[in-house]
């Protein structure tokens, strides 16, 4: 061995064996997390599946909450599948309500709220990173294959919306989630940056957004407090575009209104932005050998985000059908939050059933 490679692998062991420790003795100092005990979810729960609340830590300490889905009755082990979205959103939404679905169908599923969002730790409250947010995704797999009732080796990850791109994120840092899906996807670095269809992406218009959000974190720090950037607006203007319409009428009516979230209400930290601009999500999306299904609305307006995520992934060899485009004809962004007429929760569970096996 050379004394390059010996180094290499003496640094790695180390790193390895100080995580494994810190990663242990972190569940010794869980948060004391105020967890409702009841149904207050936006849909209505399924008599097919049994119900509890959870708690796991992730790798920097933050305890989330989870809601945890297990079909009534069935033989365990099963495999099981990690679930989260939409950005802003929290589990008692939409992906609650896939992860109910997919429990209907045979899996585990865990629903769970970000760190700093929902009923999850993490201080300051509402602020996002892509970071740690990606690390969310590991710890719910932490969680899973070390659970009794799950089969280790067929754990995968749902991700709705700015999550989606975060579970496909995940995928290209962790060998062991075995599938992927990311439904109605956001980029969120690439939107961070460039905003929508990538209308400001020049260096003089990054420069704009970053000179803002300095003189907000000098305003927050003087404050003392982390101001809010706003969620979906309460009143809409009458030349709203559709997309925003869209969301007002999931998270400002009780169609999907939650009183914890950050959509629905005050939105996440106004400086929340700033650490998604320098940090590209899809950077190792080609890298991904497990299975990736990307399912997005034909007329929604965030195709683009889905669209091109799947040109960067690669077919793995002998694999020939382990990356999909799925394109849900006529439905729009937010119909793929809840519509269960419209979610191919027939092609999702195929494809969970046939990587996690």
């Amino acid at each position: 061995m050379t004394m390059k490679r010996y180094l290499f692998t003496l640094i790695i062991t180390y790193f390895a064996l100080t995580s494994s420790v810190s990663a242990h003795n972190d569940t010794a100092y869980m948060e004391n997390l105020k967890l409702g005990s009841e149904w207050d979810k936006t849909f209505p729960k399924s008599d097919k599946v049994n119900h509890r609340k959870v708690t796991f830590v992730n790798r920097y300490g933050i305890t989330l909450a989870a809601d945890m889905y297990t079909p009534v009755n069935a033989a365990t082990p099963l495999p099981a599948i990690a679930v989260c979205g939409p950005f802003g959103a929290v589990k008692e939404q939409c992906s609650g309500l896939y992860a109910q679905k997919l429990a209907e169908r045979g899996f585990i599923t865990l629903a769970f709220d970000p760190s700093f969002t929902g009923e999850s730790g993490g201080q300051p409250r509402y602020m996002t990173s892509p970071d740690i947010n990606t690390e969310d995704f590991s710890a719910a797999v932490d969680f899973l294959v070390n659970d009794p009732e799950v089969d280790p080796e067929a754990v995968g990850v749902l991700g709705i919306c700015g999550w989606g791109g975060l579970a496909i994120n995940a995928a290209a840092a962790d060998p062991r989630i075995k599938a992927t899906v990311a439904s109605t996807m956001y980029d969120m670095s690439r939107v961070s940056a460039n905003g929508y269809f990538d209308a400001d992406d020049t260096p003089e218009a990054r420069r704009k957004t970053l000179e803002a959000l300095a003189a907000q974190r000098t305003e927050d720090y003087r404050n003392g407090t982390a101001a809010l950037g706003g969620g979906v607006p309460d009143t809409l203007p009458e030349d709203a575009p559709k997309f925003l319409r869209d969301y007002f009428d999931y998270y400002k009516t009780p169609r999907g209104y939650h009183p914890r979230s950050l959509n629905s209400n005050g939105g996440r930290a106004a400086t929340s932005p700033i650490p998604w601009i320098n940090f590209p999500l899809m950077s190792r999306a080609g890298e991904i050998r497990n299975a990736v299904m990307i399912v997005h609305g034909e007329k929604a307006h965030s195709f683009y985000f889905g669209s091109d995520a799947y040109k960067r992934l690669t077919v793995t060899p002998g694999q020939d059908n382990n990356k999909l485009l799925l394109v849900v004809p006529g439905a729009s962004h937010t119909d793929l939050y809840d519509r269960k007429e419209i979610i191919p929760f027939d092609a999702i569970t195929s494809f969970f059933a046939e990587y996690l096996k």
